[in-house]
């Protein structure tokens, strides 16, 4: 029965927070899963926006911003590790004389199925001439959990998990990200009570 557990891959997935989270960091949140594996998890949260916006990050960084359509975006809190440092959650960019699990940047983590994120600079460059990927999630901070973490928390409730959908990232307005996220498994937040799974 444990191996079924340990068996579950949430690579390109939602971990939805459910209503009894009460961690500070993850409560009403939703965060995409880059990479989950025997050894643990990592994700991003997508609904949490930090205190700057792009404009004022690519300041922080000495580099202009070409690209208008980016500079009010929020940059968000990630998760409570490595605050400061920058993850950059975006399309898959495919260029000319890669495989299709390599990327244009230095250091990229290709999601099977899903999105790529950077943690180099050279992404904030093509940005900042005006080119890189045309939609962008920026954080500061990531999450994530060790080997078996996940899978003990979804056990006690602490989360909901559905196939990611790159337009809720990417698409939807921050402050409804998380119904939209829960509208994915056909739920409303007033159907979730937040003692939900305990006898």
């Amino acid at each position: 029965m444990a191996d079924d557990a340990q068996s579950i891959n949430l690579t390109n997935h939602f971990l939805i927070a459910m209503p009894g989270m009460e961690d500070g960091t993850f409560a009403r949140s939703v965060v995409y899963v880059c990479e989950h594996s025997e050894r643990g998890a990592l994700g991003l949260i997508i609904n949490k926006p930090g205190d700057i916006n792009l404009a004022d990050l690519f300041q922080k960084v000495d580099l202009p911003l070409a690209r208008q359509d980016l500079s009010v975006q929020p940059v968000f809190h990630g998760g409570p590790l490595q605050t400061e440092r920058g993850f950059v959650l975006h399309d898959p960019v495919l260029a000319e004389g890669l495989e299709p699990d390599q990327s244009v940047y230095a250091s990229t983590l290709a999601v099977p199925g899903g999105l790529e994120m950077t943690t180099s600079k050279d992404v904030l460059e093509a940005l900042s001439s005006g080119g890189g990927p045309r939609r962008v999630l920026v954080t500061l901070g990531y999450s994530s959990w060790g080997e078996g973490q996940l899978e003990s928390e979804i056990a006690r409730n602490s989360w909901l998990t559905v196939d990611a959908d790159a337009s809720v990232v990417f698409d939807a307005p921050v402050t409804e990200r998380y119904d939209m996220a829960l509208r994915l498994l056909g739920l409303e937040a007033w159907m979730l009570a937040p003692d939900a799974g305990h006898a």
